[in-house]
């Protein structure tokens, strides 16, 4: 095995490691989310680095594809498990909710557009 594909598949192990402990230590569902979201996709792409020295053209071409579809979905995967988890798991960590103002002024539109005969 190459030296070079060794040092970023064991850096990437690594940084896996530091996000699961990160899921187990931080207190609230954001700071663990944000562990989640930013060091699995970068550990990802660092296994996956070493991994495309070793494997040859094809599998470096499947890895790319893995590659870009982590990178190109996990934006909005984690967006959308922030909001769900904002939605329903009450925090008293926030010091600001603008998301609760904002999700009250588009209730109540669609509550005001839903009354009206039709």
């Amino acid at each position: 095995m190459n030296p070079v594909s060794q040092v970023l598949i064991l850096a990437g192990a690594c940084l896996g490691l530091l996000a699961g402990v990160g899921l187990l230590r931080f207190s609230t569902p954001y700071a663990r989310f944000h562990a989640a979201g930013k060091a699995s996709p970068v550990a990802f792409l660092l296994v996956g680095a070493g991994a495309s020295l070793e494997v040859g053209v094809a599998g470096a071409a499947q890895l790319a594809v893995a590659a870009a579809a982590l990178i190109l979905t996990l934006p909005a995967a984690t967006h959308l498990l922030f909001r769900a988890t904002h939605r329903t798991v009450p925090s008293p960590h926030l010091r600001a909710d603008a998301l609760a103002d904002a999700e009250a002024e588009a209730a109540a539109a669609f509550i005001d557009d839903t009354d009206e005969p039709r």
